[in-house]
């Protein structure tokens, strides 16, 4: 994902101020015209990227005249809230409501990623607990109904679509219509693009529109396209009332996607989902801040906190438990090996920890897929015995017999398994030194946790953090902020889990 790419610029010309041992006007000049340039070869438009520079130089001119402030500290704050604005037009995005018919209509260039994207959405509320449908009313694409019906099959999503009717506006406000008979909550309708802005195009919108007023049109552009993309906004927001975005293809290779944030400025309308790949699954909610700061490389807290709750993994456990006491086993790395593997890719849960961004996609460059070593790990561990499994001591009585055994029952070789072994070894040292943590008392009351009664806590994580990661987060103080931020975060119930991503 190059939009990473531009994170780790701006991150880095952050670091370079940060590393002098005087910041005044004449590093915040470089500064400002390092990210410039990183923006601008991301596609960003030349109006956006003054607009940020001059949103930077005026919060810092603000926030100069408080007395004690550090200067550092103020432009890495400024450079964070004008990227954040430049991604963020200030409008809450439509939400769709349970125990009602919400209708949301889809518009977009053909081969944006349109149709992948409906099935997408609708299958995310589908996750969520609505009971969920799509309409095919694009009937100027050869392979559009084919698409669509084999999509909503895979996802087990009510799929409506007609093979004689031709005409898309009646198809449109028939399978509304029938779809809202059968209480569906979130009705989805894909409609026919076309290679490029034409009379045709917008007229036809225009009249599905009208049929079937919908509660939101949802503009699917593709992030490929480069500053084009601002031009191509512009006209579709002039043509319907487009209310929200989504940026498909942040995956592809020379994408730069600036050209896709900066035309969220064209339409004024709030990006809710970015496409990162083929897959269902590839396709993330997008909050502006979440979004700025992992591409910055703060991380996600917030984001990893719904992940975690999503993935139901119980702070109760046994698991959880022996980890309080500071005790870790094979058979416990197995199981929270397994924890991970149900909050999806393993590149986008480290993308979420701070300090942890580059490191999924470093290993994917070198033909290392995360989700891949710990499938090898699991193997492993499954031609283990029930004493290896359960053994504390195992480290010290992993002996090269032991490993050849283990390594031939696997599939896989000795290496490896040394490799597992120097993961587990870690995974161990962590729980040893966090095993006091009180992570249930941080759940119920963060603000708590980091006053005077929680320093030995507090301590306790710094000693575990990696020395580099602690540094990102500011050290200790830092880290103190950080849990003053999740306070009052949905999903902060599911905390203890984090023991599943040290």
């Amino acid at each position: 994902m190059v939009l990473a790419e531009l994170g780790h610029q701006i991150a880095s010309a952050i670091q370079e101020m940060s590393k002098k041992a005087v910041v005044g006007d004449k590093e915040i000049s470089l500064l400002l015209n390092d990210i410039a340039r990183a923006l601008l070869q991301a596609d960003v438009s030349l109006a956006i990227v003054k607009k940020l520079q001059n949103a930077v130089k005026a919060e810092i001119a603000i926030a100069e005249g408080a007395a004690g402030l550090n200067l550092r500290k103020i432009a890495q704050q400024a450079v964070f809230n004008a990227v954040k604005r430049m991604m963020d037009p200030g409008v809450k995005p439509f939400v769709p409501r349970k125990g009602v018919a919400n209708v949301v209509m889809f518009v977009g260039l053909q081969g944006s990623g349109k149709t992948t994207s409906v099935t997408k959405y609708a299958l995310y509320f589908q996750k969520k607990g609505f009971k969920t449908a799509v309409v095919c009313a694009d009937t100027f694409r050869a392979g559009a109904y084919d698409q669509l019906q084999q999509n909503a099959s895979k996802a087990k999503v009510r799929f409506y679509g007609s093979m004689v009717e031709s005409d898309p506006v009646v198809i449109a406000k028939e399978g509304v219509a029938e779809l809202k008979r059968e209480k569906y909550d979130l009705i989805v309708v894909d409609t026919s693009g076309r290679h490029k802005q034409e009379a045709a195009l917008f007229e036809e919108m225009s009249q599905v529109e009208s049929a079937i007023k919908p509660h939101d049109i949802v503009y699917v552009m593709d992030g490929t396209n480069g500053q084009a993309i601002y031009d191509q906004a512009v006209e579709f927001k002039a043509k319907v009332a487009v209310g929200s975005v989504i940026i498909t293809k942040l995956d592809c290779n020379g994408t730069k996607g600036g050209g896709a944030l900066s035309a969220v400025a064209a339409t004024s309308s709030p990006i809710i989902f970015i496409g990162t790949g083929e897959h269902f699954d590839e396709f993330e909610l997008f909050n502006p801040q979440s979004f700025t700061s992992k591409m910055l490389g703060f991380g996600d807290v917030g984001g990893l906190m719904e992940t975690l709750k999503d993935a139901k993994i119980d702070a109760n456990s046994e698991l959880y438990k022996r980890f309080q006491e500071g005790v870790f086993t094979m058979r416990d790395m197995y199981e929270h090996l397994q924890n991970v593997m149900k909050l999806g890719p393993v590149g986008k849960i480290l993308d979420m920890i701070p300090g942890m961004q580059g490191l999924a996609q470093a290993a994917a460059q070198q033909g290392h897929d995360g989700n891949d070593v710990m499938r090898g790990f699991l193997h492993i561990l499954d031609s283990m015995t029930p004493a290896e499994l359960d053994d504390p001591k195992i480290r010290k009585n992993m002996n090269i017999s032991r490993m050849v055994r283990i390594a031939k029952g696997s599939g896989k070789t000795v290496i490896e398994v040394q490799n597992m072994m120097m993961t587990y070894c870690k995974f161990e040292e962590v729980a040893k030194k966090m095993g006091n943590v009180n992570f249930k008392q941080m759940a119920r009351d963060p603000q708590a946790f980091v006053g005077r009664s929680g320093s030995a806590n507090m301590a306790q994580i710094a000693k575990a953090l990696d020395p580099g990661t602690l540094s990102k987060l500011g050290g200790v103080d830092g880290l103190k902020g950080l849990m003053r931020q999740m306070q009052g975060m949905p999903g902060l119930s599911g905390m203890p889990g984090l023991k599943g991503l040290f």
